[in-house]
């Protein structure tokens, strides 16, 4: 006889939708799963609460379309990964059908970032611009590199995309102002 697949209500996903990880493999045999988190800080993904998920991109299908609504009752760090259950997971068959599936989660439920820290998303899109005024790009992406975290930028300069890195310290930046989607820094165009 086939396991039940679980039952997962539709959601519409919210607006703000940040992609947090995926799902991995059943842990255990009461319902439990890994999560595959995107960040080394899974901190939004431990809250618990309401996850959206979308069918994995690649590899097996889902059995599932469109968004749906898993109600997560506990998330906890377990040994160097992120484990859960939700209520309408009820065992390891359920567990292992939602293998790679996409966890969103609204960018309102995300905790709240102490002051001078950031979330990568939020920066992402920002204008940089140095202590005279000189734009250096917008932020296409964050790298972690070792002890700190560096801004990747991009700009088009005489008709040809440019890259430019710059480490996300103090030293260098001056200010982030995510009203004004600007971040002010202590560098010059030519570095």
């Amino acid at each position: 006889m086939p396991a039940e697949l679980p039952v997962l209500q539709s959601a519409v996903l919210p607006s703000d939708a940040i992609e947090v990880g995926r799902i991995g493999e059943a842990w255990g045999v009461k319902g439990w799963f890994k999560i595959v988190p995107y960040s080394a800080d899974p901190e939004a993904l431990l809250r618990g609460g309401n996850w959206y998920l979308l069918p994995s991109e690649k590899g097996a299908k889902s059995f599932f379309s469109g968004t749906v609504l898993l109600s997560v009752k506990q998330a906890r760090v377990h040994s160097d990964s992120v484990v859960a259950t939700a209520g309408e997971i009820p065992d390891r068959n359920g567990a292992e059908a939602l293998r790679g599936a996409r966890i969103f989660i609204s960018r309102a439920d995300f905790p709240k970032a102490a002051e001078d820290e950031y979330y990568w998303v939020d920066l992402i899109g920002l204008e940089v611009v140095n202590r005279e005024g000189v734009s250096l790009g917008t932020v296409k992406d964050l790298m972690a590199t070792g002890p700190q975290t560096t801004l990747v930028l991009s700009q088009e300069v005489d008709g040809k995309a440019l890259e430019r890195m710059i480490p996300f310290v103090a030293a260098f930046v001056d200010k982030v102002d995510t009203e004004a989607r600007l971040i002010t820094v202590d560098w010059q165009p030519d570095y």
